[in-house]
């Protein structure tokens, strides 16, 4: 099973060059049973790193281009009419795959977005009073512009907090830029990426991750972290207890990832901004990767 995610991070490092920690951290979301917000400006690869993903674990790809005409059914699926058979007939939304891409999600209404509220946190949808489960893994990949904002309504609370992992890919470096343009030349396609790992492997996988062993004093490291959130005066809105639960199972993810079958603290230190800093609302404007950084000096570490 390790030699199958060794072989994911390569394969998706053929067509995201450079980006080592972003595809791990992907690939933690996606091992830890979470979704992924990626907050960058456009032509950084977002697309292709969730085109990469799909093919890598020969799963079904399905994006959503996000606009404000954009309707919860276009997403979900509607029943349409069957005339032959005389009754209504389910018609499944692009929700109904295993890699999702919701391009520019904060471009859709605050009705269209609440359409993923459901699916993002119990794996199924309700259309018309019946609930029907979506295949299984499940991986949301969203992406929104951190410069332009006209024409766009903000995630709300509730909805930034069913992410588990945000990052930014952010600007290649002159060498990586550089092997991207020879990679383009030799002809290097995301449909030419080879199946690496099955999604029955990968259902496995998680399960695996979720037994990693953490020690109750990580545990409480974790929840002190998150406590210090809420009562910090540079905070306005502290971590939720669904952020606590994403940062031990994200740290479980990682830990396995690094082939140890127990959590240290610097998997939860690494892993803390990423995981905390979109759920919480700093005061003044403040940015919040640097509040999380304050408090992971001030925090014992065990």
């Amino acid at each position: 099973m390790r030699e199958n995610i060794d072989a994911l991070i390569q394969n998706l490092a053929i067509s995201i060059v450079g980006k080592n920690d972003s595809i791990r951290l992907v690939i933690v979301a996606l091992l830890s049973n979470g979704h992924v917000l990626l907050e960058d400006v456009p032509g950084v690869g977002k697309t292709l790193l969730a085109k990469s993903l799909a093919c890598s674990i020969d799963g079904k790809f399905y994006r959503v281009q996000c606009t404000p005409d954009l309707l919860p059914t276009d997403i979900t699926g509607t029943n349409i009419w069957n005339p032959q058979s005389g009754e209504f007939t389910f018609l499944p939304g692009p929700i109904f795959g295993n890699v999702v891409l919701a391009d520019e999600i904060n471009r859709a209404t605050p009705r269209t977005q609440s359409a993923l509220l459901e699916v993002m946190e119990e794996n199924q949808v309700t259309v018309d009073g019946v609930s029907r489960q979506v295949p299984q893994p499940f991986f949301v990949i969203a992406t929104q512009n951190p410069v332009e904002y006209q024409g766009t309504f903000p995630l709300p609370e509730a909805q930034m907090d069913r992410f588990m992992l945000s990052l930014s890919l952010g600007y290649p470096s002159e060498a990586e830029e550089l092997k991207m343009l020879q990679h383009q030349q030799k002809g290097v396609k995301v449909n030419q990426l080879q199946p690496c790992i099955s999604l029955e492997d990968l259902q496995e996988i998680r399960q695996i991750c979720a037994q990693v062993r953490i020690e109750s004093d990580l545990q409480q490291y974790i929840i002190d972290l998150v406590r210090a959130t809420r009562c910090d005066e540079e905070i306005t809105l502290g971590i939720s207890p669904r952020g606590s639960l994403a940062l031990q199972k994200a740290a479980q993810a990682l830990a396995f990832i690094n082939d140890r079958d127990y959590v240290i603290p610097d998997d939860i230190k690494f892993l803390a901004p990423h995981v905390l800093c979109h759920r919480l609302i700093p005061t003044g404007g403040r940015s919040a990767r640097t509040v999380i950084e304050r408090l992971l000096r001030s925090v014992p570490i065990p």
